[in-house]
């Protein structure tokens, strides 16, 4: 009788070992799964990104044809094809590289410089933006152009029509997608001219109070305008 009962109980402690060992080696199964499926997602998520296929296409602004193609993007769309187009051009001289039928000349940015900054304006706007010109050729500063300016506008000899729109686009980077004309990272700020206006008479602050936020600069004078301008997100 004891014998049966040795044999069984050894018998019970076999199978108990057995169980045991599936058990450990599904837990073992298991792990190994889990870090397969942990190893692949880190993989996944570390990956390096991809190229920016846009970024591909960039090329310098090497050429009077690229020159007049991203200058016009100051411009309105559906005026791009009349305006009128000057600066200088690839060798230095100031020109009219394209000749126009609207009511806008598109001033070319200025190779020889750092960034990028292109403008589009009322034609009528022209000889007050010519005779800035002419005084920065002469040596003349900011506050000297200002000043000569201010005082021509006053005597009647110069003339800034009131509501006349300038349009700037600008940027740090001086490559741009042929296909589109687009500037790398450019945006568009707006001017309106309002000689004499001031914070009092259009309701406007003196000061930005958000990206693209209309706002008056220079009021009270021959200069006072309107501007709208884009700020960093973090402003």
């Amino acid at each position: 009788m004891k014998s049966k009962i040795h044999k069984l109980r050894k018998k019970n402690n076999v199978s108990k070992h057995i169980i045991t060992t599936l058990v450990f080696v599904s837990i073992l199964m298991s792990c190994n799964t889990t870090d397969k499926t942990k190893t692949e997602t880190e993989e996944t998520v570390t990956a390096e990104p991809t190229v920016n296929e846009t970024n591909k296409n960039l090329k310098p602004i090497d050429s009077d044809q690229a020159l007049i193609a991203t200058a016009l993007m100051a411009a309105p769309k559906a005026s791009r094809v009349g305006c009128k187009v000057i600066g200088y051009n690839m060798a230095g001289e100031f020109v009219t590289l394209r000749e126009g039928n609207n009511e806008f000349i598109v001033l070319v940015d200025d190779p020889k410089k750092e960034g990028f900054n292109a403008a589009c304006y009322h034609k009528d706007l022209e000889p007050f933006m010519a005779r800035g010109r002419a005084l920065k050729a002469e040596g003349k500063k900011h506050k000297e152009i200002f000043d000569i300016r201010e005082e021509e506008v006053k005597s009647g000899k110069l003339k800034i029509p009131t509501g006349a729109t300038l349009h700037i686009y600008f940027g740090k980077n001086t490559l741009y997608d042929p296909e589109t004309a687009i500037v790398d990272e450019a945006r568009l700020r707006y001017v309106v001219y309002m000689p004499y206006a001031t914070a009092a008479s259009t309701g406007l602050p003196e000061v930005p109070q958000a990206s693209n936020h209309p706002w008056i600069m220079n009021p009270g004078t021959h200069r006072a305008h309107i501007m709208i301008s884009p700020l960093p997100d973090d402003n």
